[in-house]
């Protein structure tokens, strides 16, 4: 019986997470900070340090990546058009993104801490700013693995079995978390933002691809034509190797501009 190959789909699953990373830390967090007038920002796999701070700033992380899941879920409106490798990636790209996004309302709601904990500062009643984080950041983040769980449906197992569908969403779930744990090691920012940080922002708002499997299990199956399996693909393990390099060495430490 054919299988999906691991390797690849450790590929894809990494390059999906480097992507959602750069786009939240780079192009929402470090790209306003400079167009806002930073003279000095340090981004890193797990924060931006700028010698200013704005809710802006703080925001754009949060929605550069919505944004881009709106974007994957439109690329995924006709899925016959990829390969299953691509598509697989354009899956995990909209979970990535989605799960990053809801899950910092959420978790900034309930620990008053993160990017939508310094939106909201100052804001009263403070309480209830942090009631509607968690209220908005829940539901959003439910809506997320409904949107994801449909896509993921191709790639159930035509048997009924369990086992594809664990093996694709337990293998990106694992992965983030050792690429993110790893690369958040070389942060300048300190080993706090390691636990803080790296961690919360993969292995607990990736929950959701740990949850989908068996909740979809217990759902009828779409009758949409399966997704073929994922083949060994030479490219992407090719190129998920030196963008894990260069995300734990180069972006891993921090990059610094300044001007």
């Amino acid at each position: 019986m054919r299988k999906d190959d691991k390797l690849t789909l450790i590929a894809i699953s990494a390059l999906a997470c480097i992507l959602q990373d750069c786009l939240h830390e780079g192009l929402g967090h470090g790209v306003t900070a400079w167009l806002s007038g930073a003279h000095r920002l340090t981004i890193s796999t797990v924060a931006l340090q700028s010698d200013i701070t704005t809710r802006w700033i703080s925001a754009n992380g949060t929605l550069i990546n919505l944004i881009f899941a709106a974007v994957f879920w439109l690329l995924l409106l006709r899925p016959q058009r990829y390969q299953p490798a691509t598509r697989y990636f354009l899956v995990l790209a909209l979970a990535g993104n989605l799960f990053t996004s809801t899950g910092y309302f959420f978790l900034s709601g309930v620990f008053d801490f993160g990017d939508w904990a310094a939106v909201i500062r100052g804001w009263n009643p403070h309480w209830m700013w942090r009631l509607g984080l968690v209220v908005v950041g829940a539901a959003a983040y439910y809506a997320s693995m409904l949107l994801v769980g449909a896509q993921l449906n191709a790639f159930r197992g035509a048997d009924g079995s369990p086992l594809r569908l664990r093996t694709v969403c337990w293998t990106p779930y694992l992965t983030d978390g050792v690429l993110a744990g790893v690369a958040a090691l070389w942060n300048p920012a300190g080993l706090f933002y390691v636990v803080a940080s790296a961690l919360p922002a993969t292995l607990g708002a990736n929950a959701g691809l740990l949850s989908l499997p068996p909740i979809m299990q217990g759902r009828p199956c779409a009758r949409e034509k399966q997704a073929a399996h994922v083949g060994r693909g030479i490219g992407w393990i090719a190129v998920a190797a030196v963008a894990s390099l260069l995300f734990i060495f180069v972006l891993g430490p921090g990059i610094t501009w300044l001007r």
